[in-house]
């Protein structure tokens, strides 16, 4: 059995999600075609942060603003659960302290809003932050929340409804043919084929990705329990550690000195790359993590010692009541040492999207919406 589309997108995680948004509302035929059951890759093991704020200036600060706007459409739209919590990175040392100011000082402070609050201020606004020690914090309520899980079991639905997107599930794509591609439920012709397999990028295109400088990296996350309506942290809370994760706080002069100490007080945190942020969602559970591995560092086996880091990192900077972990996971991603994503057009009418690293929620719209304009070859400029 043969089946027709003008555009078969592989893999129904995000990015494969906001392709076929961005293909469908040009009027083409889409397909998404996902080898198991439901999308159970990096794109549902993740804390559902739209996160601008870690992105440096320039074109990826641009991208992921664009991205939220897009975001906020699609999630308005299809009546799914987010929340614009804004973020707050914390401070408990002076070095901390020092990098916040530096970086709520930088040029294009009109373009990447941000507040300098006090120790008074934060505790005020967000009870849920530990006073002992705390020097003040950097607000920003660009950020925005959704639900990883619910997203991605979410949005097919609204995007069959809406923009008549097919879903197949549990079809394993074989080979890349002259017209299309043969599954293990048969062949689909296509006129385009996206392919967005995330970390399983090297099974249809190896030769295309094989030079590309791509490496996987691990993290480890935990989930509480769900609390109440009566307990809600009101904003996405970061530590110190996340001033050195994030490439927009680069810039910090700083930021070298804080990694230092960091290194020499702290050296299990670096090894594992642990930062630690906490975001809870529409049904109570915080979210917890996370670490990263990279590389040959990669086993198949977690580490208890990392969880065990982050709750006590977690304990110095909130105070979650009755903490119980609900469930834990690691998840495994590709990411590229310099550039923010990674794509190619291996033949005319393939695209292959992924290395998008831990930004894949944040860059996702924007960045499937720059990249099908591309290979399109439509004028740049907005759809929505």
């Amino acid at each position: 059995m043969s089946r027709k589309v003008d555009v078969a997108v592989v893999g129904a995680g995000i990015l494969g999600l906001a392709c076929a948004y961005h293909l469908a509302r040009r009027g083409l035929k889409v397909a998404v075609l996902e080898r198991h059951p439901r999308a159970q890759g990096a794109s549902v093991r993740n804390f559902g942060m739209i996160w601008p704020i870690g992105q440096p200036l320039g074109n990826r600060y641009n991208l992921a603003r664009r991205s939220r706007e897009l975001w906020l459409h699609v999630l308005r739209e299809s009546g799914l659960w987010h929340e614009e919590a804004g973020s707050l990175h914390l401070a408990y040392h002076a070095d901390e302290a020092q990098v916040l100011r530096e970086f709520a000082a930088e040029d294009g402070r009109e373009i990447r809003p941000c507040t300098l609050l006090t120790a008074a201020e934060v505790t005020d606004r967000f009870p849920a932050v530990c006073p002992a020690g705390l020097m003040g914090g950097l607000w920003s309520g660009v950020e925005m929340l959704v639900d990883p899980r619910q997203v991605i079991a979410g949005l097919p639905l609204w995007l069959q409804r809406v923009h008549g997107v097919t879903f197949e599930y549990d079809t394993e794509v074989l080979a890349l043919g002259d017209s299309g591609l043969v599954t293990t439920r048969g062949e689909w012709r296509a006129d385009r084929v996206a392919i967005c397999t995330g970390a399983d990028f090297r099974q249809l295109l190896p030769e295309s990705f094989a030079e590309s400088g791509l490496y996987p990296c691990k993290l480890q996350m935990m989930r509480t329990q769900p609390y109440g309506e009566s307990f809600r942290l009101g904003t996405m809370l970061a530590g110190g550690l996340t001033l050195r994760h994030y490439g927009s706080f680069a810039g910090c002069p700083t930021l070298t000195s804080l990694a230092a100490r960091l290194d020499a007080e702290m050296p299990e945190y670096g090894r594992y790359g642990i930062h630690v942020m906490a975001a809870q969602n529409g049904s109570g559970e915080v979210v917890i993590g996370d670490s990263h591995e990279y590389g040959d560092a990669i086993e198949p086996f977690d580490k208890a010692r990392i969880d065990t880091l982050v709750l006590e990192y977690l304990r110095t900077f909130v105070t979650l009541p009755a903490l119980e972990i609900a469930s834990r996971w690691h998840g495994i991603y590709v990411k590229h040492p310099t550039e923010a994503f990674v794509r190619a057009f291996p033949s005319p009418g393939v695209l292959a999207l992924t290395g998008v690293g831990g930004a894949g929620m944040t860059l996702s719209f924007g960045l499937a919406e720059q990249v099908i304009t591309e290979w399109l070859g439509e004028p740049a400029g907005r759809t929505a």
